[in-house]
């Protein structure tokens, strides 16, 4: 109970969802958790049944052929070991036992030679070196005597290791043999080399007591490669190996591989300890072996496929699913962002129709005192400082217009609400809006610069959408440029049906990763002062109209937003 409690509250952790509305994160987090989950689920029969197959193979292999190749391999090396050291003790035996003087004597010598023949098969010849290699007496087919060795590399090792047996070579006597040399050192501190050669077709013999079958092959080879013996199938004695020496292992050790012929082929071997030799048994894989290789190579492509099917389903799948919950959850969020925006503003625009009125009103009893008191000094030549309270006249009825102004404005801005297509002069839009902006370009010092086009179309299109979308991208050009940036509003004629409008400034710029999220509804770069809603609502605005927005930006350099706007609606686009 506690095992089965501890898991359900992994897993409830695991796939906990976190509640963050229609964050980028919350859609990754059910992403993978769907992922993991399905997949668990679907692949974990698949694998369980996957290792009791390779548990089942393995066992078979192992009873099959491996064990026995092993203890076929363990045994014919320590027949070499042995067969070897036996060799070596009989010559270390003679090294030991005999002075320098009795073994310079060579009647001495070929006496010993004789009796070491008839006891101990393999023998070629013997002979002693002195401490500074020199061949001091010799017995066997060559001459020999006097020859140096000093030079030579086993020479050199037999002083350090006392006792060496070397790699097979075929040197003076053209044919396979090695050497084994002992050291002798007396308590004087004098010292001297015993030498022995041995016949290696003892080494066949032993291969071949093996018993193996035609199409198995056993040989010697030393640690870089060097054929010791002849091969059946990859080569002569002192050829190279065509297969990579295997991995170190004083233990019998079996792999699996490949060889020159294209044979799979199953390798048993086992390092001497010494010499430096490795005895290697290749068997063919054959009878039960391969059925079990072609089923579980079968069973292998069975799970792959699988498994490759499960997971290109399970992901295509998840994805759309995913998608689909995210652009659910983003139109119901952005149909309430839209319905809560829409009140604030309807609320702001009430108020500001409101006070546009209270204001209008004392505006028209201004203008039209003001414009009564000019009459009456038109009305009287002899008027003291006529021209004084004119240029007074003239300039309250100034103020006059200007409130006019604001105020129609401040109307107009709360009409956009109200959704209305009408015909529509882009220009004059684009010059109604900027103006909201005047204060804030004079604030700070910053350019704003139209290059608006003559002759432009009218589109049909809601004038306090196209309001908010262009004041929304000229507010956030201001934020980006410093104090003496530079704003330009051009507009063109894309084609037939396409007004375009570029707004474009030489502020700090975006990067690429922000560009990717400029219009996802709460991003934002300012930190503390932004909502992140301002550019997400201008995107859906133009795509309502029917129209396209397009962003460029450079850090450091500035950036330049496009909206290309119908001449007509959608509706009648279609027509």
């Amino acid at each position: 109970m506690a095992t089965w409690k501890w898991l359900e509250k992994a897993i409830g952790r695991l796939f906990r969802m976190p509640d963050q509305g229609s964050s980028p994160e919350r859609y990754r987090v059910i992403r993978r958790n769907m992922i993991i989950l399905i997949t668990v689920v679907t692949l974990l029969p698949l694998f369980i049944m996957a290792f009791m197959n390779y548990v089942q193979f393995q066992g078979v292999l192992r009873q099959e052929v491996l064990a026995p190749m092993r203890v076929l391999v363990n045994k014919t090396r320590n027949s070499f070991e042995l067969w070897l050291a036996e060799r070596e003790s009989t010559v270390s035996f003679i090294a030991s036992d005999y002075s320098f003087e009795e073994l310079s004597n060579e009647k001495r010598l070929n006496s010993l030679f004789r009796v070491l023949r008839q006891e101990f098969s393999g023998f070629v010849d013997l002979g002693l070196i002195d401490s500074k290699g020199n061949q001091v007496s010799y017995t066997g087919p060559y001459n020999l005597r006097g020859k140096n060795y000093s030079d030579q590399s086993w020479y050199q090792q037999v002083r350090v290791e006392r006792k060496y047996i070397s790699d097979v070579f075929m040197g003076y006597r053209k044919f396979p043999h090695v050497v084994i040399a002992v050291q002798r050192c007396t308590d004087s501190g004098e010292w001297w080399v015993v030498r022995a050669t041995i016949d290696t077709s003892r080494f066949d013999k032993l291969i071949a007591s093996m018993g193996l079958d035609a199409q198995s092959d056993a040989f010697l080879i030393n640690r870089e490669g060097i054929l010791q013996t002849r091969s059946k199938f990859y080569g002569d004695v002192l050829e190279k190996f065509p297969m990579p020496v295997p991995m170190r292992s004083y233990e019998p050790t079996v792999i699996e591989s490949v060889d020159p012929q294209g044979r799979d082929v199953v390798v048993a071997y086992s390092y001497f300890l010494r010499p430096d030799f490795i005895l290697i048994l290749v068997k063919p894989k054959v009878g039960v072996l391969k059925a079990w290789s072609a089923l579980r190579g079968d069973l292998l492509v069975v799970l792959l496929i699988s498994v490759a099917v499960i997971l290109g389903a399970v992901f295509v799948l998840v994805d759309r699913l995913v998608k689909r919950m995210r652009e659910s959850d983003e139109k119901r969020e952005m149909a309430f962002l839209e319905v809560e925006h829409s009140h604030k503003l309807s609320s702001i625009g009430r108020l500001a129709a409101g006070v546009a009125h209270e204001i209008n009103n004392p505006l028209a009893i201004i203008g039209e005192k003001a414009g009564l008191f000019k009459d009456l000094m038109a009305l009287n030549p002899a008027f003291p400082d006529k021209e004084k309270f004119g240029s007074l006249i003239d300039s309250i009825e100034g103020s006059v217009d200007r409130c006019r102004t604001i105020t129609h404005r401040l109307l107009g801005f709360a009409r956009r609400m109200e959704v209305q297509i009408e015909l529509l002069d882009l220009n004059s839009v684009i010059r109604e809006t900027a103006g909201f902006l005047e204060k804030e370009a004079l604030y700070k010092n910053v350019e704003l610069r139209m290059i608006l086009a003559k002759d432009l179309p009218s589109i049909d299109s809601d004038r306090g959408q196209l309001q908010q979308v262009f004041l929304n991208i000229l507010s956030n050009a201001f934020a980006a440029v410093d104090e003496g940036g530079q704003v330009h509003v051009t507009t063109f004629l894309k084609d037939e049906d396409y007004l375009g409008v570029t707004i474009q400034d030489n502020g700090m710029g975006m990067s690429e990763e922000t560009l990717k999220h400029i219009f996802d509804p709460f991003f934002t770069t300012k930190k503390t002062k932004g909502t992140g809603l301002g550019l997400s609502i201008t995107y859906g605005i133009v795509k309502k109209l029917g129209g396209e927005i397009e962003v460029q930006s450079k850090p450091r350099v500035g950036s330049r937003f496009t909206v290309y706007l119908p001449r007509a609606p959608r509706e009648q686009q279609g027509n």
